[in-house]
């Protein structure tokens, strides 16, 4: 329902978080205020986001140089990450790079940048998902991970407490997709009267919820 209110609010005023309910509010309403908490959480996420990918493309670096290959155990691989993250000049340097391509991308607008290229990074990250996933439930005692993942465990919830998973499960809900803060909004502003606001959120969550469950089986 968040989803769609949001996807709606964005195809009605054909506007970002920054102007939509500006142009959508009556006379005297201060929905307008929305837009502040919205562009400043954007920022934050975009700051969390940038400086993470650039952490990908430091690994792919190793990946690519096969310089990853010299750490053998767990503790050295996060003796590895450990000193990456604590290096602020090479940080900084990667979250520029990141910064730039995001940059080039956009300009090219919504459609012919960012829609055109995701498409293909998303079906090479499908792929590479169902790969991994595959390889890693055929490894020797896989079985016993994905019950420990898919088989509910009510000793578990209550040890945890049922008013701390669901409130994981919401956090959870609103980081992965996004909404809150008007993210969406952008993209429902470029959808056509042809499309359901309904049909593409459930869409999404279906989606989303798959490479959700893939990455769980990944991780195990």
């Amino acid at each position: 329902p968040v989803m769609t209110c949001e996807l709606s609010v964005g195809r009605s005023s054909r506007r970002s978080i920054a102007n939509s309910f500006d142009v959508l509010e009556k006379k005297g309403q201060k929905w307008h205020l929305m837009k502040y908490l919205g562009v400043t959480g954007n920022y934050l996420l975009m700051i969390f986001y940038t400086c993470i990918t650039g952490w990908f493309i430091i690994f792919f670096c190793k990946y690519v140089t096969g310089s990853i290959t010299q750490y053998k155990t767990a503790a050295e691989l996060g003796e590895m990450f450990g000193g990456m993250v604590s290096n602020l000049p090479l940080n900084i340097f990667v979250t520029i790079v990141v910064t730039a391509m995001g940059f080039g991308v956009c300009a090219m607008g919504l459609r012919g940048g960012v829609e055109r290229i995701t498409k293909v990074m998303m079906i090479c990250l499908f792929a590479l998902i169902v790969v991994l996933a595959v390889h890693s439930v055929t490894l020797d005692g896989a079985m016993e991970g994905v019950k420990f993942y898919l088989v509910p465990n009510l000793d578990n919830i209550r040890a945890a407490g049922l008013g701390n998973v669901i409130f994981g499960a919401l956090s959870q809900a609103f980081f992965t997709l996004s909404i809150g803060i008007g993210a969406m909004e952008i993209f429902g502003s470029y959808m056509g009267k042809e499309c359901t606001l309904a049909g593409e959120s459930v869409n999404i969550l279906i989606l989303d919820t798959f490479v959700a469950l893939m990455a769980g089986l990944i991780i195990i």
